[in-house]
Order: C-alpha cells, then structure tokens, then sequence
C-alpha cells in the first residue's frame, strides 16, 4: 500500500545545485568513498555525508540496487480502470513486486506498468490471470520489451561540468549486463539488503547477510564490473525541477530501427527508450521541464527522424512506484517493495507476488 503523506507539508523544499551534483557525482559513481564525491563537487567529505542524509532521510533522493537480469522477460502494461477503482488498483499493484513501476497517466489505459516475469508463460499468467481479473480493470493491453536502449540508470541530473564527469569516470566500472548473466543464488541475500540503500557499508552489508566484509567485498567487486548489478541513484523529479513525464509510443519503419532507437536514447531527456512488440515498436519516456515541452520534444524528434509516426502520447499525473520505491505526491520516496519476477504458471500464489513492504520516514503509516 503506498504511504499515505497527510502528515507532511504541502509545500516541501526542492534541491539546491549542490545537492544536483552530489546526485550526478553518485549517479557516476553510486559507492565512491565520500572524500572522492567531495573533491569533485568542491565541498568536504563531511557536509557531502550530511547533505546525502538529508536528502536520503527526507526521501528526496535515493540510492538503489537490482539485478541487471532480475527477470528474464520485462512486459509493459497499460489498464483500463474503472475510475471508482483507480486509488484501490494504484494500492493493491504497488505492493507487488513483480510490479516494479506504478504511473497514473492520461488517455484510455489509466495505469501504466512495469512487470518482471521468468518467462513468456509466466508473463502471460500473470497479466491474464492476476491483473486482468482484478476489480475495476475493464481491460488489459501488454507490449514485451525486446530490447532497453536506455533505463533510469543511464540518465544523468547533468549539473557537474564536463572536467568532473571525467574525474569520476576515471573509475567508473558500470558496464552493462552479459547476456543471460545475473546474480548466483549465494548474491541474492546481498543484492535484497543493498536494494533499499545501495550505499550501505560492507561491514553493516556482512552482519545483515552473515557474511565477512573481504567476502562482501569480493562479491560487490565481482557482481559491478561484470554488470550484473544496477546500482542507481534516483532523486524526486517534481523538486528537481522535471515535473512532467511524457511517454510516446512511436513506430520507426523497417531498416535504421536500431540506429534512431540509439539516438532517442540519447537525447538527454530520455529516462527509458525500449523496442516493443506491437505496431508501435519503440517506446520512449522522457523527463521534462513543463507540459509545452513534449510538443517541442516531439517536433525535435519528427524533425530529426522524419521517417517515424509517433502514435500515442500521454502525460503521467503521478508516479506511484518507481523501481520498486514507492513515491508519494511529491514524487519522494517513502517505502520499498524488493523486486521479483512472475513465477511460472503455478508456481504459487499471490502469496509469492507481494513480498511486503520496507517503510521510510517518520510518521508514516505503511500497510502491504
């Protein structure tokens, strides 16, 4: 159930410039020691460790891990709700894990999700068997990912110069996943603690997981350079200054698919470029400034890509989940489902599709 927020302000603080670049100097280097983060942002090692907690404590930002391959198939689902049912529907999907992402958007399907399955099989089950018979959904449509260009891991807040995104990716060991590679039985413990918090310190990471710190070390070292862990660093788009996400689902023709879905992803905008099943083969989201701005984002792609038809188009009104972080209407994080994929049809019940709630924030009230 995502929190409820009627405790806090209504007008809360947003992020000065020093608090961007301490997001963009993690979001290049999610673990890098406080003193290197420092350097480059111009502060001591000290104030950059208290602005983080302020921020991570405040939920305006946060700092997250998942399995590059937490699931072998990603579907993307739009519903079609029933307006009575929408708050009840936004409550219920967001305690499920597989359900990684949770928007309210416009148009005819009022809810946009992310899902994580095993496999097609399982896929099929879930979105047939669990989210279509679900109260208020009055219907159903599923594009599978084929291919991620780009996800929120890749995009940058792009308030550091380009002399200090040098100096951090001089030891930058993101890389991307190798196909059919992800974490070994014995990293998943690891990879659940580091989920809500990924900068937590290897000797607290080897008490929770009843592991030694050289061998949390070991496995971090091992799982970041074969890219088979996302680390990110997430940040409330809305305080941030990007309180408009537009998603466009596009059709590029036959040859250069490949080739203009790499330039969308591209674009600084870009928070999510994937190829999908359907008529419409990529899907594109983007963070933006204001809502006049999706028709110049969409006159600048047309005019760069003339040959594309941008089929549909919607504004999401509130993001209520954001890999698996749920937001409140601030777009703040104030809890967290760990991420799993759909299991195989019959593999169990819903008992193994909500796996619970983990709350942040004083004065919260959390249920799952």
């Amino acid at each position: 159930m995502p929190p409820t927020d009627t405790a806090l302000p209504d007008t809360p603080d947003g992020l000065d410039e020093t608090d961007l670049a301490l997001v963009e100097a993690l979001q290049l280097r999610p673990r890098a020691p406080w003193a290197q983060i420092a350097a480059v942002i111009g502060i001591d090692a000290t104030t950059a460790a208290r602005r983080w907690r302020r921020l991570s404590d405040s939920g305006l930002a946060w700092m997250t891990a998942y399995p590059a391959q937490h699931a072998s198939v990603v579907g993307y689902v739009d519903l079609a709700c029933a307006p009575g049912a929408l708050d009840a529907l936004t409550t219920e999907l967001c305690g499920w894990g597989p359900v990684f992402s949770v928007e309210r958007t416009t148009g005819d399907h009022s809810l946009f999700l992310g899902v994580a399955a095993r496999d097609l099989s399982a896929l099929d089950g879930f979105v047939t068997g669990r989210l279509g018979r679900l109260d208020g959904v009055r219907s159903v449509r599923l594009s599978v990912c084929t291919r991620v260009y780009r996800e929120g891991s890749g995009w940058l807040v792009r308030a550091l110069n380009e002399r200090q995104r040098t100096h951090l990716a001089g030891g930058d060991s993101r890389t991307r996943a190798r196909p059919g590679s992800g974490p070994l039985e014995g990293d998943r413990r690891l990879l659940r603690a580091l989920g809500a918090d990924a900068r937590r310190g290897h000797a607290e990471l080897a008490r929770e997981c009843g592991l030694s710190e050289t061998t949390v070390r070991r496995r971090l070292g091992r799982m970041t350079a074969g890219g088979e862990v996302y680390l990110r660093c997430d940040l409330t788009q809305q305080l941030a200054g990007w309180p408009v996400i537009a998603t466009f689902r596009i059709t590029a023709p036959g040859p250069g698919t490949e080739a203009v879905a790499h330039a969308l992803a591209g674009l600084p905008e870009t928070r999510l470029c994937s190829s999908v099943t359907g008529p419409e083969n990529l899907l594109l989201s983007a963070w933006l400034r204001s809502p006049a701005d999706c028709l110049t984002l969409e006159e600048r792609i047309l005019h760069r890509h003339p040959g594309l038809r941008i089929g549909e188009r919607s504004i999401t009104l509130h993001t209520a989940k954001r890999m698996g972080r749920l937001l409140d209407r601030w777009g703040r994080a104030r809890g967290h489902v760990p991420m799993t994929a759909a299991p195989e049809a019959g593999a169990g019940g819903l008992a193994d599709i909500g796996p619970g709630l983990e709350c942040a924030g004083p004065g919260l009230e959390c249920a799952g």
